[in-house]
């Protein structure tokens, strides 16, 4: 491998034209963000069932009285390698990178995986591999009729009342760029739900880095600590300020 040694002073240079590029890239990913929080609703009109750890679910009850839901469809079950002592290598590594799930719940969202494994055997797989979201067994056509009955995929709905909408789906490479709070937050319908994104009117926002916490420190209705709340008016004026 031939190496391209520079001084300092070049390799900075170097390193302010890609940023061009960077910022360019960050700017149409929040403008593809924003065409998804534009995207039409589809109402999801069957009653589908699954099994948790606590019995018989239906799509709502994955919500836990949330307004949003992103599903990610992993597979583990009898015919994938590694049955039943591993899930599919891929659908492992999403798993792996999923953040703290405190983050998305206090943006009123909630993250499941679903797959056809027992109960049994989901609950003894999270226990070795250390993953806390929730994961659910499908029953019926769920899979096959939200695009991931043969291969990965990330669907997102939102509740309003007892009605079920569909709002977006990423699948195939797409599952790549996910496992953060932010990527899982930029492919629903409400968004990051900060005051910066363009989002339609209505839409729940509030400022960026106030809602932010430690995630065991997520606690409805308490106000959070003063010194965070200062240390989150500078660090918003700096983020404004290398956007621009």
């Amino acid at each position: 491998m031939k190496l391209n040694v520079v001084s300092a002073n070049e390799w900075e240079a170097a390193r302010q034209e890609l940023l061009v590029k960077e910022k360019a890239l960050t700017r149409a990913r929040d403008a593809m963000a924003a065409e998804r929080r534009r995207m039409p609703w589809m109402d999801v009109e069957k009653n589908y069932v699954f099994e948790g750890p606590q019995g018989k679910a239906s799509l709502r009850d994955l919500f836990e009285g949330r307004r949003q839901l992103i599903v990610y469809r992993a597979f583990f079950e009898p015919g994938v390698h590694g049955w039943p002592e591993q899930a599919c290598r891929g659908c492992s590594m999403v798993a792996d990178q999923v953040a703290h799930l405190a983050h998305l719940n206090a943006r009123d969202t909630t993250l499941v995986f679903v797959s056809r494994a027992p109960q049994a055997d989901i609950i003894s797989l999270k226990a070795r591999m250390g993953w806390e979201m929730p994961w659910y067994t499908v029953t019926d056509s769920f899979d096959a009729d939200f695009g991931v009955g043969e291969w990965h995929g990330t669907n997102a709905f939102i509740r309003d009342g007892d009605r079920v909408f569909r709002t977006y789906f990423i699948k195939s490479r797409g599952d790549e760029a996910l496992g953060s709070t932010w990527s899982y937050l930029d492919m629903t319908a409400l968004g990051r739900q900060e005051a910066w994104e363009e989002s339609p009117a209505g839409y729940p926002q509030t400022p960026p880095y106030k809602w932010w916490n430690w995630h065991d420190s997520y606690v409805p209705g308490a106000a959070p600590d003063q010194r965070w709340v200062e240390v989150s008016d500078a660090g918003e004026v700096a983020m404004r300020k290398q956007a621009s």
